[in-house]
């Protein structure tokens, strides 16, 4: 790579198709220099709206892995604090932007930055006194609105997948520790590793789903899995929480182990049942409706 670095900016929050035309643009200006992300950490809410933080897509972990994986080299996790948010916006380029060695900063056309979001493209430009050039990418999205973790986050918790593959090429996952359940699933015969629902995070509405399972402690293959996220209403539930069942598994010990949970379609909502043989009969035919969806899909 030659010297200097391509810079996009942004909190990036779970990696969508605007993310990616954005990193798509800089490696494709200059082909040869290092890319780098700037993002943020805590999200900017926390400090401007503390009441009103959204549900986060992405952990920072999985945010950093997929802006790799979209080709990104570099990701330089910015501390957002208090005396970050004063900053005026050349006291932002002098501190965080230039020891980068930009040569070309790339944002999209909806970029502000600086204290009151009193910077926009424009300001940048100036900025850059001719040291970097600046280049803005069109928002990306579908006929009907550009792609953001807004609309994302509104479509998880509304359980609409289709509209999520509609803004993003990611797929929605939660991931965590397996905790102790009731073991109740492995009386019914259908054995679920739960998850506790982070706050923090977004999560599906409730219902069942088909989706793909994975160790992340260590190398494991993705199996398909019936998913359920909510209280469990049949036996009187009140804790929301997901569970996953690996379809035709009864031998995996996961307890204490970090799983991903990949969501990948919605089979229906929260129901409560009279009693547990309705309820077993309708896990049955779940489960052949789940397996005959991921017959003809891939793991993701």
């Amino acid at each position: 790579m030659s010297d200097g670095s391509v810079i996009i900016i942004g909190n990036f929050d779970g990696v969508h198709r605007g993310h990616v035309a954005l990193i798509r643009a800089a490696r494709e200006a200059e082909p040869g220099a290092k890319v780098i992300a700037v993002t943020f950490w805590p999200h900017p809410w926390v400090i401007h709206h503390p009441d009103r933080v959204p549900p986060l897509l992405t952990t920072l972990e999985r945010r950093v892995e997929l802006l790799r994986a979209a080709g990104v080299d570099e990701v330089v996790v910015v501390d957002y604090t208090h005396e970050l948010s004063r900053q005026t916006p050349a006291e932002f380029v002098d501190g965080t932007l230039r020891p980068l060695d930009p040569v070309r900063i790339v944002v999209g056309e909806n970029f502000r930055f600086g204290r009151d979001n009193s910077g926009d493209v424009g300001t940048l430009a100036d900025l850059a006194g001719g040291d970097f050039k600046v280049q803005v990418v069109q928002l990306v999205g579908d006929a009907s609105a550009p792609s953001s973790a807004t609309l994302i986050r509104q479509a998880i918790a509304d359980g609409d997948l289709e509209r999520f593959h509609e803004l993003s090429d990611q797929v929605f996952r939660f991931s965590g520790v397996v905790i102790e359940g009731d073991h109740r699933g492995r009386e019914l015969g259908f054995p679920t590793a739960n998850v506790a629902v982070d706050p923090t995070l977004a999560v599906p509405a409730d219902g069942v789903y088909a989706g793909w399972v994975t160790r992340l402690d260590i190398p494991s293959p993705r199996w398909p899995a019936a998913i359920s996220v909510g209280t469990n209403p049949t036996f009187d539930g009140v804790e929301r929480r997901i569970e996953a069942y690996v379809l035709d598994r009864t031998d995996l010990e996961l307890y204490g182990v970090e799983i991903a949970i990949d969501f990948d379609q919605r089979i229906r909502g929260q129901v409560k049942y009279e009693g547990r043989e309705a309820l077993i009969a309708q896990m049955h035919r779940d489960v052949e409706q789940i397996r005959d969806i991921l017959a003809g899909h891939h793991a993701p």
